[in-house]
């Protein structure tokens, strides 16, 4: 990875997009996703390193290789947004621009999701634009990168 990689992590259960209540998280898969992703960073001149993993161990083991000397880092930490203490420090220890998605409006889902551990440690939140939100992040990491 490099200061022009975008790093994209999501976190448990979002291998199972399209599959897994399309009534709240839409129809499209991961790999939609990934291929959104691919064309907001191409458009902006930058390339994408997208990942998930169920682990939260591994979600921290990502964010801390990306901390540094990428262009920023975007992150649907899924469940682990509601749980997750080691995540949040592992994104406070970050030098670089974090930007937090979430598909679905957590706000107006149950009230154990109504906190996020994460949103206090990231520069940015995309909540509840559906998968166009990942997009959003990206161009919001360009424009933070075009300025510095």
């Amino acid at each position: 990875m490099d200061d022009r990689t975008v790093l994209v992590l999501n976190g448990p259960n979002l291998n199972l997009l399209g599959e897994r209540e399309p009534e709240v998280y839409g129809s499209a898969t991961l790999a939609d996703v990934e291929a959104l992703c691919l064309a907001a960073t191409e458009r902006a001149g930058l390339t994408l390193d997208f990942r998930q993993s169920n682990s939260e161990g591994t979600l921290i083991d990502w964010v801390q290789e990306g901390r540094a000397g990428t262009a920023g880092i975007v992150i649907n930490a899924a469940g682990y947004t509601h749980t997750s203490v080691a995540l949040r420090d592992a994104l406070s220890a970050c030098r670089v621009p974090r930007v937090e998605v979430h598909i679905s409006d957590i706000s107006a889902r149950e009230e154990f999701r109504h906190h996020s551990y994460l949103t206090d440690v990231c520069d940015h939140h995309v909540i509840g634009h559906g998968v166009a939100g990942y997009a959003e992040a990206i161009e919001w990491v360009a424009e933070r990168r075009a300025g510095a």
